[in-house]
């Protein structure tokens, strides 16, 4: 089964922002798969601080085989001396179908493209899942941290070969 991300426009990030949602989308949203606003609100930021894409956008994961939004991904920040990090979520109707598997290898090949020497994942250590994930795409732990939230974080990364 084969995934796409979908890039959001500014006006969508705004209507994400304001918990608006997406105008024409509710028949393709798989149930708990739009990001929340926190997340549109940071790429917004992040695009007014003079950032631009990829860094400074948000983008829905879609199941190619029906055009179904199934997640959603995006950078957490430009990168900081080569470094990006990245999240991710899918719904949970979708999990074990390979989406985040597929975002996370998308996510690191635009990141790569865009001048990224490493990507970043922080992973609360009860999230077997994520971390299985963040594996397969070849992702090495290098440590842990208290995160901004206060969560307590595996760091995961992956380096440009």
């Amino acid at each position: 089964m084969g995934f796409s991300l979908y890039q959001l426009t500014n006006a969508e990030l705004e209507g994400i922002a304001a918990s608006q949602g997406l105008p024409d989308s509710a028949a393709r949203m798989v149930e708990g798969a739009m990001p929340p606003s926190f997340v549109a609100a940071r790429s917004m930021l992040l695009r007014a601080q003079g950032h631009g894409d990829p860094w400074a956008t948000s983008f829905l994961i879609v199941r190619d085989s029906d055009q179904r939004i199934v997640g959603g991904c995006g950078f957490k920040s430009a990168p900081v001396n080569g470094r990006v990090d990245l999240g991710y979520a899918v719904a949970p109707a979708a999990q074990g179908q390979g989406a985040a598997t597929a975002a996370l290898a998308l996510l690191c090949r635009l990141a790569f493209e865009a001048g990224a020497t490493s990507v970043l994942a922080e992973i609360v250590p009860d999230n077997l899942a994520s971390m299985a994930v963040v594996q397969k795409c070849g992702f090495i732990q290098t440590g842990s941290r208290t995160d901004d939230e206060g969560d307590f974080v595996n760091l995961w990364v992956f380096q440009r070969s």
